[in-house]
């Protein structure tokens, strides 16, 4: 294992973004391209130190996201839905149902990840993400964060339809479960051992909540549970990688995922039932 070119005695699995130096925790500096030494951030603006290697520094794409959903949410009420039920003409377009998917409504794959039951079921996902997002988009930065809740969010829907293609399915979960899952590892490959069994457990007791409460789509959630794991493998080996070619081939992987989560899906929705009566 490679030492910190500064402190030789501490072992690190992390390099500069930019120059590839092996760096430990006391020495990254958390920037919206990645980690960057002490030398290279200097060459920036805009940085924040955290001598933790994650959840230093700004989320605006989280803030964002969450966003969206609520605004999503509040269409949905003014469409015909309510505060503790959901429901409206919104929520009906754009809910996840395998024999619509089949039936060329596909957008439903990405719609339903922004569509909630009702304000107790948003306020949950909304409070989860604002805490992932904190800690996980200031230290791989927007883009990359962005990329692991699409793909997290495509898979919780080809889960979804594989495990049950005639239940309506809405919700952010599956992005939140896979967010947690690329957290964790993330932060284990950091050496935030403290941190990645503190998420351990969160992510233990949200499968616990899983597999014992009804009307929950365990299939959107394992399935964005296992495409996060994946993005976060994806973002791990790129960070060990060094040269140019890295990011793209970052994100070259991450859409690579996100199509077969889609291609999962569209073959899982057309194993469901054809019509609306069937």
């Amino acid at each position: 294992m490679a030492t910190c070119y500064r402190h030789p005695n501490r072992e690190t699995k992390v390099s500069c973004s930019n120059c590839g130096r092996p760096i430990c925790p006391d020495c990254m500096t958390s920037t919206p391209v990645g980690m960057r030494c002490p030398e290279c951030a200097r060459q920036r603006t805009r940085v924040v130190r955290g001598p933790s290697g994650i959840g230093a520094g700004v989320a605006d794409a989280t803030r964002v996201l969450i966003g969206l959903n609520v605004l999503v949410f509040v269409a949905c009420l003014l469409t015909g839905g309510t505060l503790f039920d959901g429901g409206g003409t919104i929520y009906e377009e754009g809910a996840l149902y395998g024999p619509l998917v089949d039936d060329g409504e596909w957008y439903r794959i990405i719609t339903s990840g922004f569509l909630h039951y009702g304000i107790v079921h948003l306020g949950l996902n909304m409070f989860v993400l604002y805490l992932l997002g904190n800690l996980l988009e200031p230290a791989i930065g927007a883009w990359r964060f962005v990329g692991i809740y699409a793909v997290s969010l495509l898979g919780g829907a080809f889960g979804a339809l594989l495990l049950d293609p005639t239940a309506v399915t809405v919700g952010a979960s599956g992005a939140v479960f896979g967010l947690m899952s690329a957290t964790l590892l993330i932060a284990r490959e950091r050496g935030l051992n403290e941190l990645a069994s503190q998420l351990g457990l969160l992510l233990v007791i949200n499968l616990l909540f899983t597999f014992s409460v009804n009307n929950i789509s365990v299939g959107g959630h394992l399935g964005g549970l296992i495409a996060g794991a994946l993005a976060g493998v994806a973002i791990i080996a790129g960070e060990r990688q060094r040269g140019g070619a890295r990011q793209a081939l970052e994100a070259l992987a991450l859409v690579a995922l996100a199509l077969v989560a889609v291609a999962g899906a569209l073959l899982a929705a057309a194993e469901s039932t054809p019509s609306l009566g069937g």
